[in-house]
């Protein structure tokens, strides 16, 4: 469709019909060159007759508002501002990727898919790799053809809907007819900027006096996450498809067959996409596309493999929050000398004292650094790094800015090596170095002694429990917890759900402080209430336990299904300590350590925890966990032990499968163990188990029972 197909009458001379004709023919017409511009690369018409067609769309919808269509190029132009993004729990989590920086690395990746699948070595495996886009991660739902809703990844459980601003960008359809199309799929991808278009925005954005965006990445996170999509259709956002989540029904059984399907249904992939067979043919795709980086016109950070099969992608599951099946090959940090101007001191949630450098800015990767960390004392010890070097800097896996190391010529007459201070910036608390008392060695990093009454600490742990993945209180962010802390209004977690039935007795009311209003504060209470039901895993994570990350609480929680049988089995530890079965218990679960049950114990024997924790229970309700991938089977909550060599299965595969079962997979044989699966040559475990009068199967026993379903 050109201008000149386009009727001449005036809009308001249209009859209903006519209109509704032509604001079809204007539909079908302004998508194809969508498709043409955005997929292909191969516009058949100037800009201004593209503006003049969506000007004439306009015009009759504006005549006859209602014959406007469900896929009506307006709905790019931006619907009214919404208030805040709603939440949108993702049907299937958008699980993040293991990293990669060597091809020795990437070698290794290959052979443990080979030997989890039991694979033999001369055996093809095909791989996809691709250019990993440094965007926006998206997921895109489509029903019955028809673009339903749109969220961005979020914690990867839940993100936030940004539907009316995706509906706004050129190269995503909003309707899809092909037949072999599912009823219901999550399209997922990477949302980003080119970077003419990069540069443009921020001519404009300085030409209008507002800020400019650090980088491609931070522009295109920023447009999208608009409240008026009308701002997000001003931006020139693009789209790669490389990826699903639920999905009623796949097109093809392998990776690439997948991302032909959706170059067919109209989706942009990224064309330098290869099919690889093994490892030689990766790596020769990684390096070919490092050298053309540089010249892609828009930014990437390295390549992503996927296994190409996708029953064997199902085989392989996952670990952790990632999925065995892929991995990132991230390229190499870029580096960049500056001048150290100073070496601040930060305390952290958990006491730590950590060196920051602060540097003369310098443009890193596309990214201006101003600061850069130095680890810990021993690093600007070995590295001997001081005040006034010149020193080399790099984006490790092109995010972290860290000091590789400094220039000795460059040194400034009379600059001295830095001495680490032994008291907390903070409070003026002892800071040490604490001896493990298992190894004898010291620890590396110094800590404040001060626990609670030191304020650094406190804001911390405050700042981390309304984290995105602890209990994500929209409106908590960085500046309110310290302006709150500073003003008492909130010193512990606790004081948080009691924020707004103390607001009426203070004199300094939040409604008449700058920046606050009615509307603000009424909002902030509403997210506050949202959050007085939280599940196990945020709930253990929030609490800021050392050596307890995400992944540690999501095992725990795993573990235990409730807080009260955690809290009971983690007490039982405290009371009968290393020497007890309650301490082995925990350290018997998967993916938990000595470690962890060492600050579990630390944690819940002091008493200020634990009361902090009481007066936080009386204000929230703790959900219990649904346990991952379990379902309803006859190993459902056994704990299973597999040991020697197994023929039918590899050891990787049987544990996967158990979890998936909702089984407990534990490292050795106690009283609690239902069943013991021996193969050949099982060896002390077994004879644990026989001496426990623990249940002892075959791997074909085993495999039987868990047929039984």
């Amino acid at each position: 469709m050109t201008t000149s197909a386009v009727s001449r009458k005036p809009a308001s001379a249209l009859t209903p019909e006519e209109a509704r004709a032509e604001l079809a023919r204007l539909a079908a017409g302004i998508a194809r060159h969508d498709r043409l511009y955005y997929q292909a690369d191969a516009p058949e018409i100037s800009d201004a007759q593209y503006d003049a067609l969506v000007r004439r769309n306009g015009e009759i919808e504006a005549r006859f508002p209602e014959l406007i269509r469900p896929d009506s190029p307006s709905h790019r132009i931006g619907a009214p501002p919404a208030e805040a993004f709603g939440k949108v729990r993702h049907r299937v989590p958008m699980l993040s990727l293991g990293n990669a920086f060597s091809e020795a690395e990437i070698g290794e990746f290959v052979e443990r898919v080979r030997r989890f699948l039991g694979i033999k070595p001369d055996d093809s495996i095909e791989f996809t790799a691709e250019p990993k886009i440094d965007g926006l991660s998206i997921s895109i739902r489509y029903e019955h053809g028809r673009l339903a809703e749109a969220a961005t990844r979020g914690d990867g459980t839940e993100g936030e809907n940004v539907t009316a601003n995706v509906r706004t960008i050129r190269g995503i359809p909003h309707t899809l007819g092909a037949a072999d199309f599912p009823d219901v799929i999550d399209v997922r991808g990477e949302i980003y900027l080119a970077h003419d278009d990069f540069q443009k925005l921020n001519a404009d954005q300085a030409a209008a006096g507002q800020k400019v965006f650090a980088n491609p990445r931070n522009a295109a996170a920023g447009s999208l996450r608009q409240l008026d999509p009308k701002v997000t259709a001003s931006r020139p956002l693009r789209f790669f498809a490389y990826s699903w989540g639920e999905a009623s029904r796949l097109p093809a059984r392998t990776q690439w067959e997948v991302y032909q399907a959706y170059r067919r249904w109209g989706f942009p992939t990224n064309p330098l996409a290869r099919l690889c067979c093994g490892l030689d043919e990766m790596l020769a795709f990684y390096r070919e596309t490092s050298v053309q980086r540089a010249t892609l016109g828009y930014d990437i950070d390295g390549i992503v493999y996927k296994v190409n099969r996708l029953d064997l992608q199902d085989r392989l599951g996952f670990v952790s929050r990632s999925p065995r099946w892929a991995i990132a090959h991230k390229f190499p940090a870029e580096q960049a000398m500056t001048i150290l101007r100073d070496i601040e001191i930060q305390v952290g949630r958990t006491g730590a004292l950590t060196p920051v450098a602060k540097l003369e800015p310098v443009t890193v990767g596309g990214v201006v650094v101003a600061n850069a960390t130095l680890h810990n004392e021993d690093e600007i010890r070995r590295k001997d790094v001081r005040v006034g070097d010149t020193v080399v800097v790099q984006r490790a896996g092109d995010v972290i800015p860290q000091i590789v190391g400094v220039v000795p010529e460059k040194r400034p007459p009379g600059a001295k090596p830095f001495e680490f201070p032994t008291t907390c910036p903070a409070c003026g608390s002892h800071a040490v170095r604490e001896v493990n008392e298992r190894t004898g060695e010291m620890d590396a990093v110094r800590r404040c002694t001060g626990g609670l009454v030191c304020p650094a600490q406190a804001k911390e742990r405050l700042r981390h429990f309304v984290s995105r993945n602890a209990f994500d209180i929209e409106g908590l962010g960085e500046k309110q917890i310290e302006a709150f802390y500073d003003e008492g209004r909130i010193m512990q977690p606790a004081d948080i759900f009691t924020l707004a039935g103390r607001e009426e007795r203070r004199s300094d009311k939040l409604v008449d402080k700058k920046g606050y209003g009615r509307k603000s504060v009424e909002n902030l209470f509403k997210a506050i209430e949202a959050r007085r039901s939280v599940p196990l895993d945020r709930f253990i994570y929030a609490l800021g336990i050392r050596h307890v990350g995400e992944t540690t609480a999501r095992d725990l929680a795993n573990a235990y299904h409730t807080w009260e049988a955690f809290r009971a089995a983690v007490e039982a530890a405290v009371e009968g300590g290393h020497d007890s079965d309650a301490y082995r218990d925990i350290d018997n679960i998967e993916g938990i350590g000595e470690a962890v049950v060492d600050a579990l114990i630390d944690f819940f024997s002091e008493p200020h925890n634990t009361q902090a924790i009481d007066a936080l229970l009386a204000e929230v309700t703790v959900l219990p966990f649904t346990r991952v991938m379990a379902a309803a089977s006859s190993v459902a909550g056994r704990t299973v032990v597999f040991t020697g060599s197994l023929e039918r299965l590899t050891r990787s595969e049987a544990k996967a499968q158990a979890e998936r079962l909702g089984a407990k997979v534990a490292g050795s044989v106690s009283k609690k163990t239902d069943y013991v699966v021996a193969g050949a040559d099982a060896g002390s475990k077994l004879a644990k188990a026989r001496e426990l009068g623990v249940e002892v199967l075959t791997e074909d026993e085993w495999l039987q029972l868990i047929a039984q379903g």
